[in-house]
């Protein structure tokens, strides 16, 4: 039987394993090896994303003291899920495909940071208010085997959604306001 962990357990192990394909990325050479690091990096991204959005994210709110950490969170998020898009559409051979790689372990790296911070980091706050944290450990870790199954049986990873990101939807002229 697989040992039990907490929510911020599971999510600290998802920060640990997405730091080591980015470093592995790093030292990649071939395309291959840079494409299939990639996928890697991306799907446990997306996943990652999912479980705190649909799970992690929702216990938290109303109950921490600091509600902008959340907001933030959702826009670093977005902002993730713009570049995993581009390099799911890319490949290493693109003008800016390790840029990509570069700015998203960058994007990601501060995002671990201000969730893991000692006191006022997300999973501080989260312990602090009495979160639930093994009920949600169990369910982050079912949604998560369910996605990874559901990504692999398709072959691929769905296009990313945006919740604080619009300018996709914005027309392709947009007056400046200029004063």
């Amino acid at each position: 039987m697989a040992m039990k962990e907490n929510a911020i357990a599971l999510l600290k192990a998802d920060h640990r394993k997405v730091e080591e394909l980015f470093e592995s990325f790093e030292k990649a050479r071939s395309e291959e090896r840079k494409v299939a690091l990639v996928n890697a990096i991306c799907t446990e991204l997306m996943v990652h994303a999912t479980i705190e959005e649909e799970i992690f994210y929702p216990a938290c709110k109303g109950k921490i003291e600091d509600g902008e950490l959340l907001d933030e969170a959702y826009v670093e998020h977005d902002g993730a899920k713009v570049l995993i898009a581009e390099l799911l559409q890319g490949s290493p051979s693109d003008e800016f495909y390790d840029a990509k790689v570069k700015v998203l372990s960058e994007m990601i790296k501060h995002h671990v940071k201000e969730e893991e911070m000692r006191s006022e980091g997300l999973f501080a706050e989260a312990r602090d208010a009495g979160v639930d944290l093994d009920d949600l450990g169990d369910r982050l870790k079912a949604r998560k085997e369910q996605l990874l199954a559901k990504f692999k049986e398709a072959g691929a990873l769905p296009p990313p959604q945006t919740r604080s990101f619009t300018g996709h939807k914005l027309s392709q002229s947009h007056p400046l306001q200029v004063q």
